[in-house]
Formats: C-alpha cells, structure tokens, sequence
C-alpha cells in the first residue's frame, strides 16, 4: 500500500514539473492532487476493505492526497488568484443601491 501511495504521489509531481510551466506548477498539482483525492474517496466508499498490516485503507490515501493538495495551494503565489479575482471585478457592471 505505501508503496502504491508514493507512486501515485511522485508520478504527477514529476510529470507536473516537467509538463508545465514554471509558474503553474503549484496550482496544477494541487488541482492534480485534489483529483486524486477525490479517486481515493470514490474507490473507498465503493469498495469497502479492511485495514492493511500498516492500519492504512483508502481513506487515509484520501485525507494524505487532500492534506498535500492544500499544502500545494497555499504555497503557490497569491498573486496569480488576486489577478484572477481583480479581472473578474472588473468584468462585473457597477450596479448602485
């Protein structure tokens, strides 16, 4: 099991930095890992197995992909979302009360 978690967490780490562009590496592999995250969960809640010998199940892999995806977010540039957000402010009309 753990080492299917570290293949599944250093392949799209290393396809990320390779793939894509310096400054969306971050971004991208928090939206890579959220996907996983969210493969995990379906596959736990569809398939129902027991603990392995480590006390490790598909929830666990879950809540690791989660946690590493988030860790990936905040450390990304907050530059890049306030852009995003400030573009998308100015594309709203003014509206007055």
């Amino acid at each position: 099991m753990l080492l299917l978690f570290g293949v599944l967490t250093a392949l799209p780490i290393i396809l990320t930095v390779r793939l894509v562009e310096p400054a969306l590496v971050l971004p991208a592999l928090s939206l890579l890992l959220f996907v996983q995250a969210a493969l995990a969960a379906i596959v736990a809640r569809v398939i129902h197995t027991r603990t392995g010998a480590a006390g490790l199940n598909l929830w666990d892999f879950a809540g690791a992909f989660t946690f590493m995806g988030c860790a990936a977010a905040i450390l990304g540039e907050p530059d890049q979302a306030a852009l995003f957000f400030e573009e998308q402010a100015a594309l709203r009309p003014v509206s007055r009360p």
